[in-house]
């Protein structure tokens, strides 16, 4: 262990972290500068580094996931879950303004909007929710396309879930979009039997109950996130169209009941202590009620 500290190169807490670049970063837009446009900008940018981290985190976990590391790949989402604790308590810093004052500038932001957040979007791909069109309305933008197309076209959080879980003996085929409806209906119902498996014998198959605990906090919390921002945004301009020519809450309320792992919620319906009649494959003591 080195006893040098400070005695090295002239390398500063401000050279690390960049912090001059860092504070330069808040522009605003309003003439003269409204007070309250520096919280709008820096709680957004702010949002902007959380995402960058999650998707470091959630990169992670898919890997470990892939290297069948089932403990790690729980602990990088854990991880991500205090993360987006703090994002969802976040939010309400800007309900520190007042809607009149939000109005104040509000109009510069035209036509920016959060549903442009690159890496928002981002993390619902990685996570599962990957939808084309979202895709579309970022044509005008390479940068963002080009990060999106590819994570379009990488593996989800659940592909890589239910890899490690055949890995391990279950019946949990992928969805394949290419197959018949009716044969995708029955790979979900095999996916949602699974983690049926899973949280009935959870003390034996603890590394998995772990994982999928981790995921399906991490669909909450995100879900959470969502509908304390419509609140924020509702308590702020009404039903006032987005600045990006949204709906505004209209819009965002569709989002709520958006899911990232729907076998990890819907499984819970079916749990109970007898676990059916034909007695449970990963046990070998049979139900004879």
């Amino acid at each position: 262990m080195t006893k040098d500290y400070g005695n090295n190169a002239p390398l500063s807490y401000n050279k690390y972290l960049r912090v001059p670049d860092l504070i330069a970063l808040q522009d605003c837009l309003s003439d003269p500068a409204h007070h309250d446009e520096l919280l709008f900008i820096t709680i957004h940018q702010t949002y902007e580094l959380w995402f960058k981290q999650i998707l470091h985190e959630l990169d992670a976990a898919i890997s470990e996931m892939h290297e069948d590391r089932a403990a790690a790949a729980a602990r990088s989402l854990r991880r991500i879950v205090e993360i987006e604790k703090v994002l969802v308590q976040q939010i309400h810093i800007l309900e520190t303004m007042t809607p009149i004052n939000f109005l104040a500038f509000r109009d510069e932001l035209n036509p920016a909007s959060g549903f442009q957040s690159m890496q928002f979007r981002e993390i619902e791909f990685s996570s599962g929710l990957k939808d084309t069109t979202i895709i579309d309305s970022f044509r005008d933008d390479e940068f963002a396309r080009q990060r999106l197309e590819a994570r379009h076209d990488s593996q989800t959080l659940a592909d890589a879930l239910y890899a490690l879980l055949r890995r391990r003996g279950f019946d949990a085929p992928d969805d394949d979009e290419k197959l018949p409806e009716d044969e995708r209906r029955k790979n979900y119902g095999k996916r949602t039997r699974a983690v049926l498996e899973i949280l009935t014998h959870f003390e034996t198959r603890y590394e998995e109950f772990q994982l999928i605990e981790s995921l399906i906090e991490h669909d909450e919390y995100f879900s959470l996130w969502r509908s304390h921002h419509i609140k924020m945004v509702e308590r702020m301009v009404g039903a006032k169209r987005g600045t990006g020519g949204s709906e505004g809450i209209g819009y965002l309320r569709t989002t709520l009941d958006k899911k990232f792992f729907p076998e990890l919620w819907e499984a819970r319906t079916y749990l109970d202590t007898k676990h059916g009649e034909a007695g449970c494959p990963f046990t070998s003591v049979t139900s004879t009620e």
